[in-house]
């Protein structure tokens, strides 16, 4: 706990993401990422300099057999607001659709599923689960499919929504995150989706797997060429800060 306070609210000062007095959503999937994120935040809620109000939010894709009712318990036992917005994506896409290449589509329908439901709250601000490894896989998804150098920043503006997307776990590695989840015993929703498993980042996890055994270092590496890369939003990162050595 005390690793990943430190390091989540190293990220939140380096980044300047949440100010006194904000209502901050966290986007809850059920996944790892998103609940270990929704625990750490609750607690640096505790004693953060900057108070602020916490939510969790959750977009059902409406996929049978996705029981989102532990999480629900876990956000009673930490005292944050849960809110639940149903969704019939699941039906659309597979069903009605029948779409053989899915995750763009989902992907897009949840984003608005999501700010639909952050608008109902009169909420501006989310926190996002996702965490460094996401920010490589995402890079070499980029480079191979798109032939761009590029992945998402700790902070994105959405000037036409007037939606902030914050990410805390930016700078923690997914196997932290795993040992986290473990530890504490999350209730990780898991998805029934067909495509899982067999998506375009699936094989990028696999593939970097592969790299980073054959050449040991290799995942750091690329996150270091993120933060010499000049890519916007990662300016004020320090690669080279004091090891976080607490919470407080």
């Amino acid at each position: 706990m005390q690793m990943i306070l430190s390091y989540l609210r190293r990220c939140v000062e380096d980044y300047d993401m949440i100010h006194a007095g904000e209502r901050i959503a966290v986007g809850v999937s059920g996944g790892k990422d998103s609940l270990v994120l929704l625990y750490a935040m609750a607690k640096l809620r505790e004693f953060y300099p900057e108070p602020f109000e916490l939510h969790a939010v959750t977009v059902h894709p409406g996929a049978p057999g996705m029981d989102f009712g532990p999480v629900a318990a876990l956000c009673r036992e930490l005292n944050v607001p849960y809110h639940l917005s149903e969704t019939e994506i699941f039906h659309i896409i597979f069903d009605l659709r029948q779409e053989k290449n899915p995750c763009s589509m989902c992907a897009k329908m949840r984003r608005g599923a999501m700010h639909s439901a952050l608008q109902e709250l009169g909420i501006h601000k989310v926190a996002l689960g996702h965490h460094r490894d996401d920010a490589v896989e995402t890079l070499l998804l980029s480079l191979i499919f798109e032939g761009r150098f590029h992945t998402f920043s700790p902070v994105t503006y959405w000037d036409r929504i007037g939606l902030t997307l914050i990410r805390p776990l930016i700078l923690m590695d997914e196997a932290d995150i795993i040992g986290f989840q473990n530890k504490y015993q999350l209730p990780v929703a898991k998805s029934p989706c067909p495509a899982d498993g067999r998506t375009k980042r699936e094989y990028i996890k696999n593939l970097l797997k592969s790299l980073n055994k054959d050449h040991p270092g290799t995942r750091e590496r690329m996150f270091a060429a993120i933060l010499s890369g000049g890519l916007k939003g990662w300016e004020d990162f320090n690669p080279y800060p004091r090891r976080p050595s607490g919470p407080g």
